[in-house]
């Protein structure tokens, strides 16, 4: 069935149950991709994983998913959403459950790769479905929802890995998704209808399929190691899969592979017109582009991305290094957030209703960049944690705001027998977006940290300068991880009575490096709402001329 049809028969109390199914499916991959971060450590002693292979662990989940997102969306569109939504939860489970018995680094890795085939079976099929489902004020609410849900979980995952790290072992990091998955399977099965798009064209697109996900992988490759191995000079062995990558080669591996994915999108999206003009199915459908929403949208979304994940990295390094909060309570911190992001997005369709979903967009975003703005002052050696916590509800609030209505901006114009690509496509830039963000705050931190501390600890009397090189190159290369063990060792350490003082000089240093790699985030969060008026601009112009924003949806499944 179509996606009109499947909303047709979908009524009353049914679709919202469907819908909480979808949500539960989008928070079970949602807070894979945050929860693992807090277990690391542990997980590092138990595996006797190197620093390269522990950051594998975290980079492989995010090239996979990032790199099938565009196959998965498409492939909803043809054999059905749910049906690939079901294979996606069934093969996340089993990565899961993989990963939980894991005994090695390399069972560990692969275990990770194969969550995030999952991962990306699962994403575009909750939103394609949600697009295809809901229409009219209905629409507003459902994307408040899987909004929220979005939000919400990337904040939720810090705090409970680090609960079930705490009160258990990391293996129920993962096993905690197999009783979850079982009952998102079931309820799937009774609450979630089969929706498919309009795929006219003949033959599988397996160019499309390698090109892009290549494309995609590389680039997020780059992106996410170009910080440890250089962007252009390499700094850092590189060893994966028997390939070694020396520190003296002449180019960084990112570098490589940044220019190497870009030519390989570039091909995809030739060769993605190529198989339009010749009437043959294609993984992307490159006229969804003529929606001047979803182009539009999709920049925004980007740019938004890049400064809430960069947020997002950076806070819980400060919460735990640099002002000594244990993990739970920096996840409670956390937490402020989350909530305000829940909270915002369930009650984001009433603010929809009055203003349009554009003008929320904008609301959102506006109250994102004064929470993080805000947060990025009062940063400190010792601020207040409840301070910061008041900070990140504001932002928060911003985030569900700002989270549910643009993705139902974007996804407004696009037609329901296109959900699976356009959605594919918005998942897609957002991953990146997450990878740069991610990459964006790790740099400022180091660079900061790095041109900073040295001379800081300069200044202190007695502290041999050797001694000031090597305790900034360790507080640059831990991200203050070395302050945890400094800090406990008081005046009884290797720098005696100067030890107090140097931790007081290092958690100043890092305090301020944290604020400017918030302000960075601020920067990005401010080019997003500058898209996110072009978007409400481009909004007003499709209301006026009477196209798909206000159409009635049996119109707009027939648009080409």
């Amino acid at each position: 069935m179509d996606g009109e049809q499947a909303t047709a028969s979908q009524t009353g109390s049914r679709r919202w149950i469907g819908l909480g199914v979808l949500a539960a499916g989008l928070s079970m991959i949602i807070l894979d991709g945050t929860i693992v971060g807090v277990a690391l450590p542990r997980i590092m002693a138990d595996l006797d994983l190197s620093l390269t292979e522990a950051q594998w662990v975290n980079s492989l989940y995010a090239m996979v998913f990032a790199a099938l997102l565009l196959t998965f969306g498409r492939l909803g569109d043809r054999l059905g959403r749910r049906r690939v939504f079901l294979a996606g939860v069934v093969i996340f489970v089993g990565g899961s459950i993989a990963a939980a018995m894991s005994l090695s680094a390399s069972s560990l890795i692969t275990a990770r790769a194969v969550q995030g085939v999952g991962g990306a079976a699962v994403l575009p099929a909750t939103l394609s479905t949600v697009n295809a489902t809901f229409r009219g004020k209905d629409r507003a609410t459902a994307f408040g929802v899987w909004g929220a849900v979005m939000a919400g979980m990337a904040a939720v995952g810090p705090l409970l890995g680090g609960w079930l790290t705490t009160s258990f072992s990391w293996p129920w990091i993962f096993l905690v998704n197999v009783p979850i998955g079982v009952a998102i399977l079931a309820m799937a099965l009774f609450f979630v209808d089969e929706t498919r798009g309009n795929v006219t064209g003949k033959g599988a697109d397996v160019d499309g399929l390698l090109t892009s996900a290549i494309g995609f992988g590389l680039l997020v490759f780059g992106v996410i190691e170009g910080p440890r191995l250089g962007w252009w000079t390499p700094i850092a062995d590189f060893h994966v899969l028997g390939i070694h990558w020396p520190a003296t080669a002449p180019i960084s591996a990112p570098a490589v592979a940044l220019m190497v994915g870009a030519t390989f999108v570039g091909l995809f999206l030739l060769w993605e017109g190529h198989r339009a003009r010749v009437g043959r199915s294609a993984l992307l459908d490159l006229t969804i582009f003529r929606f001047a929403t979803f182009s539009w949208g999709n920049l925004t979304a980007m740019m938004v991305a890049i400064g809430e994940f960069a947020l997002v990295f950076v806070l819980p390094l400060y919460l735990v290094n640099g002002l000594g909060l244990t993990v739970m309570g920096a996840g409670f911190v956390l937490a402020a957030m989350a909530i305000g992001a829940f909270i915002a997005g369930a009650q984001a369709r009433h603010l929809s209703a009055r203003l349009g979903p554009p003008r929320v967009v904008i609301l959102g975003l506006v109250l994102e960049i004064l929470g993080a703005g805000a947060t990025a002052f009062v940063i400190g050696p010792s601020s207040s944690p409840w301070l910061i916590a008041g900070c990140m509800t504001v932002y928060g609030i911003g985030l569900g705001l700002a989270a549910a209505q643009l993705t139902s901006t974007i996804l407004a114009d696009v037609p329901p027998g296109q959900s699976g690509s356009a959605s594919a496509t918005q998942s897609t830039v957002r991953q990146l977006g997450a990878a740069l963000g991610s990459a964006l705050a790790g740099t400022v931190l180091a660079v900061r940290l790095s041109s900073t501390l040295q001379d800081a600890l300069a200044g202190i009397s007695g502290l041999p300068s050797g001694a000031a090189a090597r305790l900034a190159d360790m507080t640059s290369s831990s991200a203050g991880g070395n302050l945890i063990g400094l800090r406990a060792q008081g005046t009884t350490g290797q720098l005696g009575e100067l030890g107090p003082r140097v931790v007081d000089t290092l958690t100043s240093g890092f305090a301020t490096a944290t604020a400017w790699a918030v302000g960075a985030a601020v920067a990005f969060l401010l080019l997003g709402l500058l898209g996110a008026g072009r978007v409400a601009r481009a909004a007003r112009v499709t209301q006026t001329s009477g196209q798909a924003g206000q159409a009635d949806p049996a119109s707009l499944s027939e648009r080409p």
